[in-house]
């Protein structure tokens, strides 16, 4: 079993915005890592993020701990506890939220991209809708484990955005050595995969200075967004 060694993460509301409605929260009891990206401007976007958090960890916390759980959602034999538990979370919020959008104004609605990992021994587990991206470094390479799904910076789905809510599911085996990046799109849209491969070789071992020297690197180029990054060392 590869423990995770270390974890970093940094969350700001980037260069030109007041407000941050970019969220990361890191339960190590449930083992479960959360990055959201929220939309709806002041006191929606950030607001929605944080409820959407909330109803996640609830939803996930009751079902991953007990294997004996009604899924009212969703069930699927190929993957663990934990991936089925984690879809049922985003789907039990996305229904929340969006009823609750229903009853204001579309200048008033809120809601969130997503990104959760979950760790059950060797494997993890990504849920993912919106557009936040997962990377995998292993052995000196880059590669996406999890692309955006967005056009042009713009979420395709999300909690709370669409009626027709969609979502992305990976499970993977973690490998000694292995560093997972989570990014929202202020953090790498403006950095490339070759640039983002070249600064961690450059500090490795130092996540710190690597989430810093990709946030300067996309701000430099131009960024406009809230940007987070989440470093797990494994």
């Amino acid at each position: 079993m590869h423990e995770l060694k270390s974890y970093s993460f940094e969350t700001h509301q980037g260069p030109h915005l007041n407000l941050n409605e970019d969220l990361i929260d890191i339960d190590l009891n449930l083992k479960l890592y959360l990055l959201l990206d929220g939309f709806g401007g002041s006191g929606i976007g950030d607001r929605a993020a944080t409820q959407i958090k909330d109803n996640i960890k609830s939803f996930f916390g009751k079902i991953a701990t007990d294997p004996d759980s009604t899924l009212p959602f969703y069930f699927s034999s190929k993957y663990l506890l934990e991936t089925n538990a984690l879809v049922n979370a985003f789907r039990s919020s996305h229904e929340q939220i969006a009823k609750e959008n229903l009853a204001r104004s579309i200048f008033n609605r809120g809601g969130a991209s997503v990104m959760a990992l979950g760790l059950a021994g060797n494997i993890a587990t990504i849920v993912s809708t919106g557009n936040c991206k997962a990377l995998i470094y292993r052995k000196g390479n880059l590669f996406a484990q999890v692309l955006p799904d967005a056009f042009a910076n713009a979420p395709m789905s999300g909690i709370g955005l669409f009626e027709d809510f969609h979502y992305q599911v990976s499970e993977f085996k973690i490998r000694k050595d292995d560093a997972l990046l989570m990014l929202t799109d202020g953090a790498y849209e403006r950095c490339e995969q070759e640039k983002i491969l070249e600064i961690i070789n450059k500090n490795l071992g130092n996540e710190k200075i690597i989430i810093q020297e990709i946030f300067n690197y996309a701000n430099d180029r131009g960024n406009l967004d809230n940007q987070s990054i989440m470093f797990l060392q494994f």
